[in-house]
């Protein structure tokens, strides 16, 4: 059997496991998740998705490797180089002001916690506008052509 049949056998019991969980956490009511009544429908839940996320992340990383390996090198390097530039912008541009935040679990947000959330914050904004650029760069060069 070929690892496609095998990784589509998988994928369609997880599947079926997670509609199941599904079908009882709605079964049972949002009262009775609120009042932790269901606490073993959701936790089911939870655990299919952790080992979904585990092997698609196991996955993700095996291929690229692999691709990483059999493929030029040098441009992933500064295609790496350049994503750890664009963070430590996003750092630098990050603030860590904490004043008027909110309470998480009775402590208050660190300074370190919110240089770091607004470190991806600042991050996320410089790709969208780099992903948003190079899509208006391409249509302007297929109008040119």
């Amino acid at each position: 059997m070929g690892l496609h049949k095998i990784i589509k056998i998988i994928a369609l019991l997880l599947s079926v496991v997670g509609i199941v969980f599904f079908v009882m956490i709605l079964s049972a009511g949002d009262k009775a998740i609120a009042a932790g009544e269901s606490g073993g429908t959701v936790n089911g839940a939870l655990y299919t998705a952790y080992i979904i996320f585990g092997l698609v992340l196991a996955a993700v990383l095996i291929f690229v490797l692999k691709g990483v390996f059999a493929g030029d090198i040098k441009k992933t390097l500064i295609t790496v180089g350049a994503f750890l530039a664009i963070v430590l912008i996003g750092y630098v541009m990050a603030s860590g002001n904490t004043e008027g935040l909110p309470l998480v679990d009775n402590q208050p947000v660190t300074e370190s916690t919110s240089k770091w959330v607004g470190t991806g914050l600042n991050t996320f904004y410089i790709l969208a506008l780099l992903a948003i650029g190079a899509m208006i760069l391409s249509g302007l060069k297929r109008v040119a052509k």
